[in-house]
């Protein structure tokens, strides 16, 4: 109280313009230099060239990033420990597209410590964090991205990771189809030395199974997306969290008595209803499926077309998947202030192409968040164009992604590993095994400890005492993993 009595007016204006003209440093927008990427020539300190991010100087700041990520990712950690020996990855040429935080800084760095090469780019033109890409520049590992690609460096990106001279990828690390597409499409050949496609989104998912639908497929795929540590604890507890530090950081809302529409029940919705319910927001669904109506009626939630609720919207998200979910039509209806967003992989779901007419006004009023003003006044707020929102304006809880990313590392092994034959040019699940050692490695943060079966219960239940303990269709009543028997992690499993 000393203190505050010697505040002038002055001293306070002063304090305030500071505050309000000079925000606290990121690292990853600090950058005023405005240049492209692809037009400047850097170096990093051992000389090396082959990579293209915004600022190779800030490595260090990166480095301090993942080096925090790595102290919850202690999952991960205990991976790169185990298998370091052995280096189940030595010989492993592996090409990535995922988006580029500190996270999965820790998981390229964890796949460069079994043995494996890898060049990776960004599959979002927003969620790079340039410090980390850096960082791993710096290291020695290629990287081809920035924040804020436009859509030509985005492929420009995706190609210089593929196609090198001296160089050629024969495992895919993928995280929306992206990079496999572009391969398809311009580097068919490359096909015949890949022993495997690794996806993690949804989106992936779905296009490599059309592939395999139509005979195009022409080497195995894991489906990580549909794994059970994807689906339950990525998909539903990061989502449950995410959504809220993204909505907050945008926008400053405050949720209570919001009228809030989630368009899809899957894991990504339930996470999401899940936290906007808890700070009191009144939230409805819309689904396609029946079985997630269903739930989503059982967990409290209106089941409702979107037409029919969208003018007393306050917020409308999309986490489905699919094209076109809020279409301009709903747009146009939309009451002023309705904030719109996107938590799905791809940028699809929402109709933004219909919104750049002339009779619109784009506004952008603060990083990720445009106002779209109709002639009569009226104005909508999109975040992050339609992309995925929590990767583009804020961050994920580290934990979580320690999960996926074990999975995927787990996943590259299995089929970098598997003798020829096991797997053919087809999709697959990860089998259970894996998905339940993924868990064990993660089960130590909370201290923990399992139940063992006795073998009288052992044998009653039908099941071997060290597992698997669900089939392999657990959760997944639409995909059948034919993929059956041993896997090839060795030693490296419970």
């Amino acid at each position: 109280m000393h203190y505050v009595k010697h505040i002038t007016v002055s001293s306070l204006f002063s304090l305030t313009f500071c505050v309000l003209h000079f925000p606290a440093a990121s690292y990853t927008d600090s950058s005023d230099d405005e240049t492209s990427p692809r037009d400047k020539a850097q170096v990093n300190t051992h000389g090396s060239s082959d990579f293209c991010v915004k600022n190779i100087k800030q490595a260090e700041f990166g480095r301090r990033e993942i080096e925090i990520a790595e102290q919850d990712m202690s999952a991960l950690i205990s991976l790169r420990k185990r298998a370091q020996g052995e280096k189940p990855l030595a010989g492993a040429k592996i090409v990535g597209c995922t988006h580029i935080t500190a996270q999965t800084a820790v998981l390229i760095e964890t796949l460069v410590a079994l043995g494996a090469q890898c060049r990776w780019t960004a599959c979002n033109i927003y969620s790079t964090q340039n410090e980390v890409a850096a960082a791993l520049a710096e290291t020695g590992v290629p990287v081809f991205a920035w924040k804020g690609e436009s859509e030509d460096d985005f492929w420009w990106c995706i190609d210089r990771c593929v196609n090198t001279e001296g160089w050629q990828a024969n495992m895919i690390l993928d995280d929306g189809g992206d990079l496999t597409h572009w391969v398809y499409k311009k580097y068919p050949s490359v096909f015949k030395k890949v022993r495997g496609i690794v996806e993690e989104s949804v989106t992936g998912v779905h296009r490599l199974y059309q592939l395999s639908k139509a005979g195009k497929l022409c080497v195995p795929a894991m489906n990580v997306n549909d794994s059970v540590t994807k689906q339950k604890f990525d998909n539903l507890y990061c989502c449950r969290e995410s959504i809220l530090d993204g909505l907050k950081r945008t926008t400053d809302i405050m949720f209570g008595g919001k009228q809030v529409v989630v368009c899809g029940y899957g894991e990504v919705g339930k996470g999401c209803c899940t936290a906007l319910k808890a700070l009191g927001a009144i939230v409805c669904i819309t689904e396609i499926d029946p079985i997630c109506a269903l739930q989503a009626c059982m967990d409290g939630f209106r089941v409702v077309k979107l037409s029919e609720v969208i003018r007393q919207m306050d917020v409308v998200i999309t986490c489905t998947g699919n094209k076109n979910v809020v279409t301009r039509e709903q747009l146009d209806r939309m009451k002023n202030g309705c904030i719109v967003c996107n938590m799905g992989h791809s940028n699809t779901e929402i109709d933004v192409a219909s919104l750049r007419s002339p009779e619109l006004t784009w506004e952008r009023v603060r990083s990720q968040v445009d106002h779209i003003i109709w002639p009569d006044g009226k104005r909508v707020v999109l975040l992050a164009e339609g992309r995925l929102l929590n990767l583009s304006c804020s961050t994920v809880p580290t934990f979580v992604l320690s999960i996926t990313a074990t999975t995927q590392a787990l996943a590259l092994i299995e089929l970098f590993n598997a003798p020829e034959g096991r797997y053919k040019q087809d999709v697959y699940l990860l089998p259970k095994k894996m998905d339940e050692y993924v868990a064990s490695l993660h089960l130590p943060n909370f201290d923990a400890h399992l139940t063992e079966l006795s073998d009288e219960q052992a044998k009653y239940m039908g099941l071997n005492k060290n597992g698997p303990f669900k089939p392999n269709y657990y959760s997944h009543p639409f995909y059948y993993n034919r993929a059956q028997g041993n896997t090839a992690l060795g030693k490296y499993r419970v």
